[in-house]
């Protein structure tokens, strides 16, 4: 059992690299973002009432994150297809990565008891670290744009 298997990912430690196809017809690997923060956003389904409401809050606010250097993906277990569909139908312009396996999420420690995701929030500073991780037990409510642009913010001194 590897270091990762057996606790969370926590503030300081590195963050687990992944690749995993996405909206835009593109592949996003972490480790390919080095040199600026990025902020991982794990939410449980497409369409559902709150993940909308959370991913349209955070794609109106992408020039805020953009003015920080930060980098927006949003990960969850649906096929690229459904992202394609849901960002579409909610004009969302930041990337919807496709974890169908929820691997990438077990190895941030985001699943809950049943496997579904828990709605969950990473801040990976420039040098892969990272810098602020919160994980919700209930996944009803999310964190606010600004509360995520202070953390980016704050991974950028640190």
């Amino acid at each position: 059992m590897s270091d990762l298997a057996a606790r969370p990912v926590s503030v300081g430690d590195e963050a687990p690299d992944f690749t995993l196809e996405g909206t835009g017809g593109r592949s996003y690997h972490l480790a390919g973002q080095r040199g600026g923060p990025v902020v991982l956003v794990f939410y449980p389904a497409d369409k559902s009432p709150v993940c909308t409401q959370q991913l349209r809050s955070y794609s109106e606010d992408m020039s805020a994150f953009g003015r920080l250097g930060a980098t927006v993906w949003c990960l969850s277990p649906q096929d690229v297809a459904s992202h394609e569909e849901f960002a579409a139908t909610e004009g969302l312009v930041l990337p919807l990565l496709a974890d169908t396996d929820k691997a990438v999420g077990a190895d941030y420690h985001i699943l809950g008891p049943l496997g579904f995701y828990r709605r969950s929030v990473f801040v990976v500073d420039s040098d892969g670290l990272i810098r602020f991780a919160r994980r919700s037990l209930t996944s009803m409510t999310y964190l606010p744009a600004r509360r995520l642009l202070d953390a980016v913010a704050a991974s950028t001194t640190a």
